[in-house]
Parts: structure tokens; C-alpha cells; sequence
């Protein structure tokens, strides 16, 4: 049970408009949106960064890829349905979904920035000079580099969202890994 209101009616003022927004988005209001609603200031945030990275250089699939590792990773089933189901409207297979959940791919530009997100999530960024190397051999820039980061930090944002409100699935269930 939601340990927040996610009932978007009783949602401020001010959180309507994006709610509006979000609907037309996805044809539905999905609950996490609903109960980060409850904060107009945290709703814009979440909807911006959501809509800044999707105009990002890493691209939707990708971006997608690093959301369901870090959920898979955080144990935040919510994410982890979401973002599969986004991913694969992205144009990832289910295989390509399910391996980036355990922070695998078949090719070495995405493992590379699979390892990398993960690596950051784990060591809460204590991260090397050699792990940026790596990911620069991989083929990634600065702007790349810096957009992980932020996709690292949206996810985390929406991870802790849902698991810590206890934020009902409303999307296809995917197991955690």
C-alpha cells in the first residue's frame, strides 16, 4: 500500500497541469507520477530531467538500458517494469532488456556504459580515473559521460520514489534479478 497519496484529484493545484501533461504522455497517469505529485517542485523536476535526457546524445534505448540495471540494482520493481516496457518501445528486445538488468550487452559501447552506471551506483560515484578511461575508449565524450551521470541520478531519484513510498506497479511485472 502507498505510503503516499496516489490519488491525483487530491493532488495540489499546481501538480495538475504536469499531470495533464504526463496522461497525454502515456495515455494514462502511471502511479509513480501520481504520488511524486504530491510535491509540485519534485513533479517539475522529475517531468524536466525526464524530458531533458530524452533529447539527450545517449539516445532512448540506451537510456532505458542504464534505468533497468540501476533498478534491477536497487531492487526497485516499479522501475523496473517501467522502464523495460520503455526500453522495448525504444527498440531493445526483451534479451537486450534482460541482459542490460544484470548490466550486460552484446555490444561493448553499452556494456561499457552499463558498467560504468553500476559502478557509480555501487560506489555511491567513488569512482577511478581508469573507469572514466574506460568508457572514453569506448567511444563516449564528455557530453556522454556527464548525461550517464544524470540518467545515474534521475534513476536513483525515481528508484528511492518508489520503493520508499511503496509505489504500486501499474505496468507488466518484471522479475528482479
Amino acid at each position: 500500500m502507498p505510503r503516499v497519496n496516489i490519488e491525483p484529484q487530491l493532488a495540489p493545484a499546481a501538480s495538475q497541469p504536469l499531470l495533464a501533461q504526463i496522461h497525454q504522455a502515456f495515455g494514462a497517469t502511471p502511479n509513480m507520477f501520481k504520488a511524486v505529485a504530491n510535491s509540485p517542485a519534485a513533479l517539475q523536476s522529475m517531468w524536466a530531467a525526464f524530458g531533458a535526457l530524452g533529447k539527450g546524445t545517449l539516445g532512448a534505448k540506451l537510456g532505458e538500458q542504464i534505468a533497468v540495471a540501476i533498478a534491477n540494482r536497487n531492487r526497485c520493481e516499479y522501475c523496473l517494469a517501467a522502464h523495460t516496457v520503455l526500453g522495448q518501445n525504444a527498440g531493445a528486445s526483451s534479451a537486450e532488456m534482460s541482459a542490460a538488468q544484470v548490466g550486460q550487452a552484446s555490444d561493448a559501447k553499452t556494456a561499457a556504459a552499463l558498467a560504468f552506471a553500476l559502478k557509480v551506483v555501487e560506489q555511491r560515484a567513488q569512482i577511478a580515473d581508469a573507469d572514466v578511461t574506460s568508457l572514453r575508449q569506448a567511444g563516449f565524450g564528455d557530453e556522454q559521460i556527464v548525461e550517464i551521470m544524470a540518467h545515474v541520478a534521475l534513476n536513483l531519484f525515481t528508484n528511492y520514489i518508489n520503493v520508499a513510498l511503496d509505489v504500486p506497479v501499474d505496468f507488466p511485472k518484471v522479475a528482479l534479478k
